[in-house]
């Protein structure tokens, strides 16, 4: 009689294909936020969607929303007390709006009036 031969189980991958894939789906969807925020675009900076209306009708569409991630940029700029948003579209440069506000800060313990 021969004894009968057992095989060990299947090792399973850690990181099955599925696994895998999706990784990878996270890691190029980050690259891609990454590099939208990079280049400038209106969406990945902090601008309400409201603030989104490039045509000026008074409603923001969500054509306009998408316009945000990929054809409208946004240069920030900080002058003192001043702070600016200046937006444009990435295309030509033509520039759409220019948004600003005076920040004040607080006094500092030690400031003399």
């Amino acid at each position: 009689m021969s004894t009968p031969i057992v095989k060990a189980p299947a090792s399973r991958s850690r990181f099955p294909l599925r696994r895998k894939i999706l990784l990878g789906f996270v890691a190029l969807l980050l690259a891609a936020v990454a590099w939208l925020h990079f280049t400038g675009a209106a969406g990945t900076h902090g601008i309400p969607s409201q603030d989104m209306d490039w045509n000026g009708d008074g409603t923001v569409t969500e054509t306009e929303i998408a316009e945000a991630f990929y054809a409208v940029v946004v240069t920030q700029t900080e002058e003192g007390p001043r702070h600016c948003n200046s937006f444009a579209w990435r295309k030509n440069g033509q520039t759409i709006r220019l948004d600003c506000k005076t920040v004040f800060q607080p006094a500092q313990a030690g400031d003399k009036d």
